[in-house]
């Protein structure tokens, strides 16, 4: 299948931005909380087992490949990049004892919404009608 084949319908397209819209902001929402740093940000920041030095740097990286996948043209890459940032999330609130399901549930939308709207990826992951 090529990805000539597979198109995109405007209902998919509105679909993909509803659905990506959520963890985006979420994520730059993240990261800018990380820069300002009030009070109850760096007081929380400890109970995951990171120095308060670490904050602006992991801002960083999250809104860089944030940006990444709001771009088309390296949205797949900001994808993978946030893949690994969320695994890292999940694995950090697993060992501390909180609940998984948020960046779980933020990758499968970034995911969603990226399959929706870009045809190289649904060429690599036909599903059968």
């Amino acid at each position: 299948m090529t990805t000539e084949s597979v198109f995109v319908t405007k209902k998919m397209l509105w679909a993909s931005y509803i659905m990506s819209a959520l963890p985006v902001l979420l994520l730059l929402l993240s990261a800018v909380m990380k820069w300002v740093q009030p009070p109850a940000v760096v007081q929380g920041f400890p109970h995951y087992g990171f120095t308060a030095g670490l904050m602006f740097k992991l801002g960083f990286v999250e809104f860089a490949c944030t940006v990444l996948y709001l771009v088309p043209r390296t949205s797949i890459l900001g994808a993978i990049l946030l893949t690994g940032y969320f695994g890292g999330a999940t694995a950090t609130v697993v060992r501390v004892g909180d609940s998984f399901i948020m960046p779980v549930l933020l990758g499968v939308l970034l995911w969603g919404g990226l399959f929706l709207r870009e045809p190289r990826v649904r060429a690599l992951i036909p599903f059968k009608n």
